[in-house]
């Protein structure tokens, strides 16, 4: 028994020792940055709509399509966030890469409406699986080698690249339907197989608070753990549901601007230049905000509000160029407040439960995304 104790007591020593060792931050986080890259610009995952309209989906099964994705995501947000803190943050991104080459493959070979409705549910899995395990493997790698300081500018270039290459694939819609879809999800394929590679390169790191667990043990102090923290901070509550819903209005005026622009007089071949200039847009906002240090997030969060308030007064004028605007202010105004919050969070919550509390971020968006797609759809109707 002493002899078994003992060998316990070197391998938990290894374990923490391992744990401990410096990480290269800078190639961690070039890493995050060539996944968000390759991940952002799948060209057929940008222009699904469009796509599945090819292919002789009615509007009313993509819209059946779009609600089945945010249910999934809603569900399955938060397990997925507590799966990465008690498995790894590696696993989790490396998991979330197979699940989108996974749903491309299945839109492939696949052609009925269960079928494509699977692979949505794949997809909103892939995407469960990183939201929330990104930010907290970026700050937690940056917390390691002392550095978790410059997490805003970490997130503001990340959220830049994101915007810029997600923007891209939406200015391809073009090259995508006359690729057809099979070929142009077998793009996304390959350019998930790339994410893959550098998936698997990261470097783990582990959450903090529960290393001696087993995991029921862990998966019960994550629960437990996250919901004591959102029940004692009230600030984390309201940053989490004010950030949530000016993500969610910002973003369904610019999706349902991509069908009402053409009808209020905006040339169908001016659409896609419209909506890279509405990304664009956004990827500006994550980069101001980090001029703005010594500003609070009140104020942060005010501009953003008049942001989001302008872009939905100009959806009432009718003007396909003054909406154009208002979406650009809308989509500025939603990376101006989401950069200052998921600072404001990260340093407020433990590490332990870090990606699931994110993961509650994401939650609160699909919640209000399911609410106001309806309200949004009539108003735009």
């Amino acid at each position: 028994m002493e002899i078994y104790n003992k060998e316990l007591e070197i391998q938990g020593n290894n374990e923490l020792r391992a744990r401990s060792k410096k990480i290269n931050i800078k190639a961690q986080l070039r890493k995050i940055y060539a996944i968000d890259s390759f991940g952002a610009f799948m060209i057929a995952g940008a222009s699904w709509v469009a796509l599945l309209a090819a292919r002789g989906f009615s509007t009313l099964e993509i819209g059946w399509f779009e609600s089945i994705f945010h249910v999934v995501s809603m569900v399955c947000e938060v397990p997925s966030g507590a799966v990465s803190d008690v498995f790894g943050r590696k696993k989790s991104m490396v998991l979330a890469q197979i699940m989108s080459m996974l749903s491309a493959m299945i839109m492939i070979f696949t052609d009925s409406f269960i079928s494509i409705a699977f692979a949505m549910g794949v997809s909103a899995l892939s995407y469960n699986l990183a939201s929330g395990t990104r930010e907290a493997l970026a700050y937690d790698s940056m917390k390691k080698a002392g550095v978790e300081k410059n997490y805003e500018d970490f997130f503001s270039k990340d959220m830049i690249i994101y915007e810029i290459f997600s923007s891209l694939a939406t200015l391809l819609a073009g090259v995508d339907l006359m690729l057809g879809y099979r070929r142009a999800y077998l793009v996304d394929i390959i350019i998930g197989s790339v994410a893959l590679v550098f998936a698997l390169s990261l470097t783990e790191v582990h959450a903090e608070g529960h290393e001696s667990m087993d995991v029921a043990g862990r998966f019960k102090e994550v629960a437990i753990g996250s919901i004591k923290f959102l029940k004692e901070n009230r600030k984390a509550r309201l940053i989490i549901l004010f950030n949530a819903a000016i993500g969610a209005v910002a973003v369904l005026i610019a999706f349902f601007m991509q069908a009402k622009l053409p009808e209020v007089g905006l040339r169908p071949v001016l659409l896609g230049p419209a909506l890279f200039i509405i990304g664009l847009s956004g990827a500006l906002g994550s980069k101001v905000v980090t001029f703005f240090n010594k500003l609070g997030y009140r104020t942060i969060g005010l501009i953003s509000f008049l942001g989001v308030v302008l872009a939905f007064a100009s959806v009432l004028v009718g003007n396909p160029y003054v909406m154009i605007v208002g979406a650009c202010i809308g989509s500025f105004a939603d990376s101006f407040i989401e950069i200052r919050s998921d600072v404001v969070l990260n340093d407020m919550i433990p590490s332990g439960q870090r990606a699931t509390l994110m993961s509650v971020n994401s939650f609160t968006y699909s919640v209000i995304m399911i609410l106001l797609s309806p309200v949004f759809g009539w108003i735009f109707g």
